[in-house]
């Protein structure tokens, strides 16, 4: 992770520290109540290396099949990147996928129990990743999926334990949604490409952990770190003859359809602000 990122996470843990004496000059700790605020921080994925496009060549939903030549042979035998493919064989190499700066809006109650602070939090904002992966044929041509998302959000319960200084670490958990936006390119200008639901609504769930701190009677800061799995695989690429010969990969299929998978991962490291009603 780079420092631009972990320098503010840094300088939030180190303010923590001098949370209870704070705490302490204000009173008793109480975290009973409603709260709303913002959280800002980066967002990365999970190394791709191993992705690959998958098919599918009679139109059964299962993309397991492999596209073949005229004499038998794997038409993508060329290997795959995960990344956008810069030529049309692998030699050509790849540009990474983009993990970026996100942002998120939160509101939640939280109440407490003794020293233990259970409660929940809906938060809503933008993750500005980009990823990818490229597959390549024999012909030579590559072959590129590209999908970002447009939003993001996520309902999780929170259970955490607070020190009388007024010091909580948590775990948490819960259902993720993300409006995920996906995009097609290939070098291969014989066959024809028509995408099917290119914008999906991804629902799957989050779980990680973090600390707040009250620094004042109604302000609280804190970190907070969260893996996410987003359920796709509504979008597919269905690939026709165009004017491709009769000899063309695709068109001895009889047709065919392209997809990446099912699973979209990615893990965030926010620093978090709220406000305490």
């Amino acid at each position: 992770m780079k420092t631009l990122a972990i320098a503010p996470i840094g300088a939030t843990l180190a303010l923590m520290l001098a949370a209870p004496a704070v705490a302490q000059d204000s009173g008793p700790v109480d975290w009973t109540g409603p709260y709303a605020g913002v959280s800002f921080g980066k967002t990365w994925q999970k190394n791709d290396g191993d992705e690959h496009l998958r098919f599918d060549t009679n139109r059964d939903g299962n993309y397991n099949d492999v596209i073949r030549t005229a004499s038998g042979a794997n038409a993508f035998s060329p290997g795959t990147c995960g990344g956008a493919a810069r030529g049309p064989t692998p030699a050509s190499g790849c540009n990474s996928d983009k993990n970026a700066i996100s942002w998120m809006g939160h509101i939640g109650y939280d109440r407490q129990f003794g020293s233990i602070v259970a409660g929940v939090v809906a938060e809503g904002g933008q993750a500005f990743i980009d990823d990818k992966v490229s597959e390549f044929s024999t012909t030579p041509a590559f072959y590129t999926m590209r999908r970002k998302i447009d939003w993001n959000a996520n309902l999780r319960a929170r259970l955490g334990y607070t020190t009388p200084g007024g010091i909580m670490p948590y775990i948490t958990g819960g259902l993720a949604y993300a409006q995920v936006q996906n995009y097609f390119r290939t070098s291969n200008t014989a066959n024809s490409f028509t995408p099917v639901d290119a914008e999906e609504d991804a629902w799957g769930w989050t779980m990680g952990g973090g600390v707040e701190a009250k620094v004042a009677p109604n302000f609280s800061i804190g970190a907070r770190y969260l893996w996410t799995r987003y359920n796709v695989g509504d979008y597919r690429v269905d690939v026709g003859q165009g004017t491709a010969p009769a000899t063309n990969p695709f068109v001895l299929t009889g047709g065919a359809s392209i997809n990446r998978g099912d699973k979209f991962d990615t893990q965030s490291l926010m620093v978090t602000t709220s406000f305490r009603f």
